[in-house]
């Protein structure tokens, strides 16, 4: 199977597009429900440590699967043909069909976006276990992406396994090697917690959140430690350059907090891509290179 997707690269597009597509509308499920999953957890959490009774009307059955997808506004359940990755969206007008009420252009764009970077994915790999990983970690970083766009939130249910899938894949030789995954894991870690100790020590505010340290870590477990540094100045570089755009387009002021995973997200991927090619051109520009 693998061998005939390697030789008809037409036959590995189109299966890589349509998976990507039926992904992204998974991903659009785990974006919207996970962080009320989690805000379920902590309210159950906080009312049994202070041993407050929850009313029967509290009790969450959230999940990924359950209840079925339905119209936030009339609760109309979605049928399957209405649930087609962006050709639903486009022949039922971005509309819902019971209420007319407007559909976020979101999660079209969200299924779009992850079927192109998974097809993207082809130019580096073949059909492989390289290739399944690269795929993992994409779909990982999207969520994470959008989630702490939401939230300002990077849920350990995704940066943790995310960590441990990076050196899964170096045992299996199918990324970076295992002793270049625990070294990434821990200078990705170490870097960003010192980073934010010395912040701290200096202002006394937090300058970023525990999820932003696992998410550079679970990056360092893939790419290996030779990529940490290029990551940290790609997100430093894209965070400021976004950051001040938002500020000058939306007159925030420069104390509301602006989330930092997506930029180490972005970083993280465009080093999965062309982290070689841009370290080659530092390394020649710069006058290092032999």
């Amino acid at each position: 199977m693998l061998d005939a997707l390697n030789q008809n690269l037409w036959l590995l597009y189109s299966c890589l597009f349509s998976l990507g597509l039926v992904v992204g509308s998974f991903l659009n499920v785990v974006i919207y429900r996970l962080p009320a999953m989690m805000e379920s957890r902590w309210r159950k959490d906080c009312c049994e440590l202070l041993e407050i009774k929850r009313k029967a009307s509290e009790e969450s059955t959230f999940t990924l699967s359950q209840p079925n997808s339905h119209c936030p506004n009339c609760k109309a359940a979605i049928k399957p043909w209405q649930n087609i990755p962006v050709l639903s969206y486009l022949f039922l007008g971005g509309k819902c069909s019971n209420c007319a009420v407007g559909i976020s252009v979101r999660y079209p764009i969200v299924e779009l976006v992850t079927a192109l970077m998974t097809l993207a994915l082809a130019s580096q790999y073949n059909a492989s276990w390289a290739l399944l990983g690269a795929m993992l970690f994409t779909w990982s970083l999207i969520t994470l992406t959008m989630i702490d766009i939401d939230h300002q939130l990077l849920p350990d249910d995704i940066t943790l396994p995310l960590l441990w899938l990076g050196l899964v894949f170096s045992l299996l030789e199918a990324t970076v090697s295992l002793q270049d995954a625990v070294l990434g894991a821990m200078l990705g870690y170490l870097s960003l917690w010192s980073v934010y100790w010395l912040f701290k020590l200096l202002t006394g505010k937090e300058g970023m959140g525990y999820g932003d340290f696992k998410l550079l870590a679970a990056l360092g477990a893939w790419l290996g430690w030779q990529a940490v540094p290029l990551v940290i100045l790609l997100s430093s570089l894209v965070g400021a350059v976004c950051g001040i755009g938002i500020m000058l387009a939306t007159r925030r002021g420069k104390d509301v907090p602006i989330p930092f995973g997506p930029y180490l997200a972005m970083a993280g991927w465009i080093a999965l891509m062309w982290g070689d090619t841009l370290m080659s051109y530092y390394m020649g520009v710069s006058g290092m290179q032999p």
